[in-house]
């Protein structure tokens, strides 16, 4: 891939695919001397009609924290900080995962990079995102697992995580 002046902007959340998504644009971005967006959108658990009836500033700056944590958590995940070689910008926006990824890979230049969840709430965003695409959409599924692992992933309690004494 060749650089032609656009960005990699990387949606990130936090799920398997969000993380393997982050892998893979940073590797693009290297490999175009790109900048690399990582935009993590995030919105009030209620949604935003019902924040609006009774606004709680400290509330909102805790949820925004959180979602700093998160992004700041899914480098450590997947580089254990920055990656080497290639410049990063982080983006913690309160929308629409949708609105804003499209704003950030406006110009035709920029590559989009997603992870592909499953479920009903990602596919829809994954669906817009699409339709509004200005640049090209690059889709990056979860890692596989097999079945007798998921299932014991889904048992999983963090007690299961802990290190021994």
């Amino acid at each position: 891939m060749a650089a032609d002046g656009g960005r990699v902007v990387v949606g990130v959340g936090g799920s398997l695919a969000s993380l393997a998504a982050l892998r893979v644009a940073a590797h693009a971005a290297r490999e175009s001397g790109r900048t690399l967006v990582a935009v993590l959108a995030w919105e009030p658990p209620e949604g935003e009609a019902l924040y609006v009836r009774n606004p709680e500033s400290a509330w909102a700056a805790q949820c925004e924290r959180e979602a700093r944590a998160r992004l700041d958590r899914a480098f450590d995940e997947v580089f254990g900080g920055a990656p080497q070689g290639v410049t990063v910008r982080r983006r913690v926006i309160r929308a629409r995962p949708d609105r804003v990824l499209c704003a950030w890979a406006a110009d035709p230049g920029d590559l989009l990079v997603l992870g592909a969840r499953t479920g009903p709430r990602r596919a829809a965003v994954r669906r817009r995102v699409l339709a509004r695409a200005r640049c090209p959409v690059l889709l990056v599924p979860a890692p596989a697992f097999p079945r007798r692992e998921r299932r014991a992933l889904r048992r999983a309690t963090t007690g299961d995580f802990e290190m021994p004494a």
